[in-house]
């Protein structure tokens, strides 16, 4: 399942929240005045107009303030010119993922690959691993936006074996990535314990 994630570093929610609230009003009041605008007039060429409580309800601030934030969740923020402002990032879609293992000595003890989705909204976030050994989901993240490392993500995770790898464990871990200006890449570190003492190193790449 998706969940809230942290903000580090970008606008603060419940400030996009207040401006959100002040564009719905500003929206409601012009709408309600236009349609009572309307209602006069017809009255001057003699029409009985009226006007049903339920389209007055439609036109509250409440009900435009709904309409404009979930438009904004799902899409304005994704747009280049609104992230930037927020400075939050769209990393949503699939990264094709390589991994290493390392031993304590720093040396490689294995190698493997998987593909990792990322969903993403204004709010929320997901990110999934899938490995020919095992998934995992995060738990809970935050997303970080640093002026000289760019954006980093944060996540806590558990993983699940597949049925049949009786060498697996279910674990839990944290991984962290820096993604790359171009957000195509991305490089960090990972590390599990809880059922799994074992930490390494991340490589993604955008998919096509």
């Amino acid at each position: 399942m998706e969940h809230e994630y942290a903000l580090i570093g970008g606008m603060n929610r419940s400030q996009v929240g207040r401006y959100i609230s002040l564009v719905a009003a500003a929206i409601s009041a012009a709408c309600v005045f236009v349609v009572l605008s309307l209602v006069d007039l017809a009255k001057t060429f003699g029409v009985n107009a009226t006007i049903p409580p339920s389209l007055l309800s439609l036109l509250g601030a409440g009900a435009v303030f709904s309409a404009l934030y979930w438009f904004f969740n799902r899409f304005a923020w994704r747009w280049a010119p609104v992230g930037k402002l927020l400075r939050v990032p769209d990393l949503s879609g699939c990264w094709e993922c390589e991994g290493e293992t390392l031993n304590p000595d720093g040396s490689t003890k294995q190698r493997w690959t998987g593909q990792i989705t990322i969903l993403q909204s204004w709010d929320k976030l997901r990110v999934h691993l899938r490995t020919t050994s095992s998934g995992s989901d995060s738990i809970n993240a935050a997303l970080i936006s640093d002026p000289v490392q760019g954006y980093i993500l944060l996540y806590h995770y558990k993983n699940q074996p597949r049925i049949g790898e009786a060498d697996l464990r279910p674990h839990r871990g944290c991984a962290e990535l820096a993604f790359a200006p171009d957000r195509l890449s991305a490089s960090g570190e990972y590390f599990n314990g809880y059922g799994r003492d074992t930490f390494g190193r991340l490589q993604l790449k955008k998919a096509q």
